[in-house]
């Protein structure tokens, strides 16, 4: 079974698709056999992606610093969870664990750790997809940073190729099962 890490916030934002597409995304989790792997969470649509997934009898994993664990709340109902040093430790094991990154709408954190998954990608560390789930249009404004990216020589159109934006569960399965074939 493949392990999917899915980056997402810790609140859930005001706009109530967020949490019914989170729910979507565990269920498609769930129904196309893929492991979670994220952030051990409790709150916001960390708890929602980890209690669908959980609800729907999949295979959960939960990651989460010491200093987090009063925090934000460890998740007790996870198949898996680990509790590691430091943010450094838990995204790199974050990384090694899963097969391919999601990124749910959330804050500066989830920005960071999907970034850090892309910029591990360019460099080598892993050749594994990206993919920014665009909820509402929450990412359309980054999506277009990409692509100005491309436009004024910063980043390959090679690498930008292997970053999907989308808002469909149907082509983010397309884009992971065709992904470096």
């Amino acid at each position: 079974m493949k392990k999917i890490a899915v980056y997402c916030g810790t609140n859930s934002g005001f706009d109530p698709v967020y949490e019914t597409e989170t729910i979507h995304l565990g269920k498609w989790l769930v129904n196309n056999q893929y492991e979670l792997v994220y952030g051990g969470g409790v709150t916001g649509l960390m708890g929602v992606i980890s209690d669908t997934v959980n609800k729907y009898d999949g295979h959960s994993i939960g990651i989460m610093p010491t200093f987090l664990v009063g925090k934000e709340g460890a998740n007790k109902n996870v198949d898996e969870f680990f509790i590691v040093n430091d943010m450094h430790e838990r995204k790199k094991r974050i990384i090694d664990l899963s097969d391919a990154f999601i990124a749910l709408p959330g804050g500066a954190g989830t920005i960071e750790e999907i970034s850090e998954a892309i910029s591990w990608g360019r460099i080598g560390l892993h050749k594994k997809p990206c993919v920014f789930y665009n909820i509402n249009g929450y990412y359309d404004l980054l999506q277009q940073q990409f692509d100005h990216m491309v436009k004024t020589g910063f980043l390959s159109k090679e690498d930008r190729d292997a970053v999907l934006f989308s808002n469909s569960l149907e082509d983010i399965n397309t884009f992971l099962t065709h992904f470096n074939s």
